[in-house]
């Protein structure tokens, strides 16, 4: 049995964006991500498929009990047998040597064993029945995964009463899934939630079977070694196993940006290489003990780890030396693939600006009602919209959706920082304090500059398929990685799996940075900013920090300077051009630890 037909995933993008990639990828063996962020998008593409489809649908309106819970188990129902249907077709395509199969050969990768097996098969003298057999044992199909922003896990009400825990955003979309009747996994992001993963472990299908297998499988995104064995830990104490640590890069990636304390990619990598079986034993010793505590089936052979990364790369060599280098299962391919209308749902006015970006139309933004620096496109048309608000005197969205209305400031049931009612008392708290014309100007800059996400990164599937937005409004948010600038082309699926396997070529920009050298730029820049803001005023604690993310950095550095030195057979034109410029970053580095002792600490 082969248990992924591909050496790459594509990662959820956004809210919608992703929002129905495994109909398009999944019979071709691709992994995608589905976010679990908006149920009210969820339950119109729903309908939309359902009606495409001729399945049964009935709606679930928000009065129904647990409506948000119900909807994402629906819709990931609906996503699992249309998914199968295509799956099966695919196979039965294979026997009269149909077009979808013969695609899915063309596009594993060159060397794959599975490719090479079916050759020798159909060479053989071998029957239709034989043949059905053996695909039904050996083809694999793309999973069905789904994704949970563990923080954004807002409270909920009626009419003004709180309801339990379990009725939060986050832990319904986590119910949501598993109540359905996916055998996939859920890829938990943006740090740690102990309640809800307390919560993930009242549900049986996350634990492991005798031989160690599991009906649901949780994947953890981090963005260092540490946060890995922290949180694979916490989750074995309550019986849970992670079967995949998803390492991201901190700042080039897309979405949400959570800057590590300097931490670059590669030494990342490298750490978790040489710990990957500590880290396993490690969490297995302690999660075999509660499982026992807790009288439940305790696992007879090993459980299985995998680890793989995303962020930031872009060429079949750069893929290639990250799977061999540091032994990963997999790399995720995420900004490349909004490019590519086979695989994601972008509407065709946002699909062009993607293709017509440049590096400086990609930018490290604020824009987050989250408070998390965000990647950003400029002239946006949600951004567009903000910008509008602002010029007419009433900046703020009227916040249609409430997903991320989690800022207790002024009201006890949470306000979205992005929202017209929060915006207007913040202003006003802002206009009664007295401030000089400049420290006014900024602050109020920093209050309006907040958009509306949670509606703005599902608006653009609504466009594309042509459905209804009077809620929602036409505005379209989009969070593409730095990596983004270097495509210009919109493809089919094909020829960028082509792209990632080396058979193809779709970069047209000649000065691409190596992914290891991007971020580390764009990890500098953060840094300066961090630097210059903190001449205005810094304290001890954020001083240390600093000295910390450099001395950090310059780890990184060294790491890569050696790295690149001794490696062999890859990178070879660009490797003189990578050791230059890791000298120039690092005397760049060293003068801004400089800069930085020399700022006075507030007493």
């Amino acid at each position: 049995m082969h248990t992924k037909a591909h050496s790459f995933h594509i990662p959820v993008m956004g809210i919608g964006f992703t929002i129905d990639s495994p109909l398009k990828v999944a019979q071709y063996g691709i992994d995608s991500v589905i976010s679990l962020v908006d149920d009210i998008l969820i339950e119109k593409l729903r309908k939309m498929y359902s009606e495409k489809f001729e399945m049964p649908y009935q709606e679930i309106t928000n009065k129904v009990d647990d409506f948000r819970a119900k909807r994402i188990t629906a819709y990931l129902d609906l996503m699992n047998t249309a998914v199968d249907k295509k799956y099966e077709e695919l196979k039965k395509s294979a026997l009269d040597k149909g077009k979808a199969f013969k695609t899915y050969l063309e596009m594993l990768p060159s060397g794959s064993i599975l490719k090479k097996e079916f050759k020798k098969l159909t060479e053989s003298n071998v029957t239709l029945s034989e043949i059905k057999s053996w695909l039904d044992t050996h083809l694999v199909k793309g999973a069905i995964d789904v994704n949970i922003m563990t923080k954004v896990d807002k409270d909920n009400y009626i009419k003004g009463e709180q309801l339990p825990v379990e009725y939060n955003d986050a832990h319904a979309a986590l119910r949501g899934f598993a109540k359905s009747n996916l055998s996939t996994s859920v890829v938990l992001s943006a740090g740690m939630n102990p309640r809800l993963y307390a919560y993930m472990s009242t549900f049986d299908d996350f634990y492991p079977t005798a031989n160690g297998t599991f009906k649901k499988k949780i994947i953890l995104k981090v963005s260092d070694y540490r946060s890995a064995l922290i949180q694979g830990k916490f989750l074995a104490k309550k019986g849970l196993w992670v079967s995949e640590y998803r390492i991201e890069s901190g700042l080039n990636c897309g979405g949400h940006a959570f800057a590590t304390n300097g931490y670059l990619l590669g030494p990342v990598l490298a750490e978790f290489k040489a710990q990957r079986e500590s880290l396993k034993t490690t969490i297995e010793i302690v999660l075999k003990q509660e499982l026992e505590n807790q009288n439940r089936v305790v696992p007879t052979q090993p459980l299985d780890i995998k680890i793989t990364a995303q962020g930031g790369v872009g060429t079949h060599e750069e893929h290639d030396f990250l799977i061999k280098e540091y032994q990963l299962d997999a790399v995720g391919w995420g900004s490349p693939f909004l490019l590519v209308p086979e695989a994601t749902t972008v509407d065709n006015q946002t699909l062009n600006k993607l293709a017509q970006a440049k590096e400086d139309d990609l930018y490290l933004s604020n824009i987050s009602p989250l408070g998390v620096p965000f990647h950003n496109l400029k002239n946006n048309t949600k951004d567009i919209e903000k910008e509008t608000l602002i010029n007419k005197g009433r900046p703020g969205s009227s916040c249609p959706k409430k997903f991320v209305a989690l800022n207790k400031e002024f009201k006890e049931t949470g306000i979205c920082t992005a929202s017209r009612e929060y915006q207007y008392l913040k202003i006003k708290e802002l206009d009664s304090q007295n401030l000089a014309e400049d420290d006014y100007k900024n602050r109020y800059n920093s209050i309006v500059e907040k958009s509306c996400t949670c509606v703005g990164l599902g608006t653009s599937a609504l466009l594309a398929y042509d459905l209804e937005t009077k809620v929602e409004g036409t505005g379209v948010s989009i969070c593409p990685g730095p990596n983004m600038a270097y495509y210009s082309k919109i493809s089919s699926l094909k020829t960028m799996v082509d792209h990632i396997y080396g058979r193809d070529n779709v970069i047209t920009r000649t000065k691409r940075p190596h992914v290891f050298i991007k971020e580390l730029f764009i990890y500098i820049d953060y840094l300066k900013g961090k630097i210059e803001a903190a001449k205005k005023e810094i304290t001890k604690k954020e001083k240390k920090y600093l000295l910390t993310f450099i001395a950090n950095m310059q780890t990184g550095i060294t790491y890569y300077k050696t790295m690149f030195t001794q490696l062999q057979h890859s990178f070879e034109e660009a490797k003189q051009e990578i050791l230059q410029i890791l000298d120039n970053r690092e005397n760049s580095l060293k003068a801004l630890g400089a800069e930085l002792e020399l700022l006075r600490v507030k007493s």
